[in-house]
């Protein structure tokens, strides 16, 4: 089975045909995604924020990213969920679009960005914590609202090219 086949396929699955040919249930799974997609970015803008030594300066950057993290995760596996519904209903003209995939390399990019911050920046956060992040952790923050504000442009890009 080729490539678009496999996409053609998921497209003409139960679940798709059912999401595309509901009259309610594509605005609702797109609704449920885009409010999750504003949580996941909201508690990553707070600690971004905190990292670029903008915001939050009273309060230890640990205690903010451990308060933050379970809604960041929450929503964002809401948000897989729901657009893992979505594409299944257009995988086919989705897989097709250059902001779809570019959204999915912003994505890569980070994850990448997080994985970096968490097992070198993060290590040294005691030296910080309190105080003026250091440079990898006011990087990491910059990245990361570069790089999700990319991953929402590219998103808003797809929602208006079908």
């Amino acid at each position: 089975m080729t490539v678009p086949a496999i996409f053609e396929t998921l497209q003409a699955s139960v679940v798709g045909i059912t999401i595309t040919e509901s009259t309610w249930m594509f605005p609702t799974i797109e609704t449920i995604h885009v409010f999750a997609l504003a949580v996941v970015l909201g508690s990553i803008a707070i600690v971004d924020l905190r990292l670029l030594g903008w915001a939050s300066k009273g309060r230890p950057a640990s205690a903010l990213i451990h308060s933050m993290l379970p809604w960041t995760w929450a929503a964002f596996g809401l948000a897989v969920a729901s657009g893992s519904l979505l594409f299944t209903s257009r995988a086919a003209d989705y897989i097709a679009l250059p902001a779809f995939n570019a959204k999915f390399v912003f994505m890569a990019l980070a994850g990448l960005n997080m994985v970096v911050f968490h097992l070198v920046t993060q290590r040294n956060m005691a030296k910080w914590d309190t105080g003026k992040p250091a440079t990898g952790a006011r990087v990491a923050g910059a990245l990361s609202l570069l790089f999700w504000g990319a991953i929402i442009v590219c998103g808003r890009q797809v929602g208006f090219s079908l």
